[in-house]
């Protein structure tokens, strides 16, 4: 059975977000505040993870990962919508997000932006795998 629950451990969810292709840079990170983090495991297995953060006063999905063996068992949209719903309890007008799969997200009302509408929260320019393998878009969902 799978379990989805709140977790302190945000440096287990790490490892987890770079086996599920998701980038992680220790070199000049940008400031980040963590809110809240959420786990699915399945028998003790880690199985999906989803952070809720600050960045320039703006709520911002800051790492969302599903198991390649459970991506078609709308755990994704869940823990995305534990996501909103905590940034509406406290306030959020709206969520922020660099997206790898924006068909995903855009299915769940986020829009593509300028990377100038949006706080200063990805890294992706640095990667090495930024426009080669990977194009990912800054997305927003406004939230109400």
């Amino acid at each position: 059975m799978i379990e989805i629950r709140t977790t302190d451990d945000y440096e287990k969810l790490v490892p987890f977000f770079i086996e599920n292709e998701l980038e992680f840079s220790e070199e000049d990170p940008v400031p980040t505040d963590i809110v809240r983090c959420w786990e699915a495991v399945e028998e003790d297995r880690l199985i999906g993870g989803f952070v809720l953060a600050r960045r320039e006063g703006e709520f911002i999905c800051d790492g969302i990962a599903v198991d390649e063996d459970y991506r078609k068992q709308e755990l994704g949209r869940a823990l995305l919508r534990l996501g909103i719903r905590e940034t509406l309890e406290r306030g959020g007008k709206r969520m922020y997000l660099v997206a790898r799969a924006p068909g995903f997200f855009a299915r769940e009302g986020f829009t593509a932006v300028s990377r100038d509408e949006a706080p200063n929260f990805f890294e992706c320019l640095t990667c090495p795998q930024y426009g080669v393998s990977c194009h990912p878009e800054v997305m927003v969902k406004e939230l109400g």
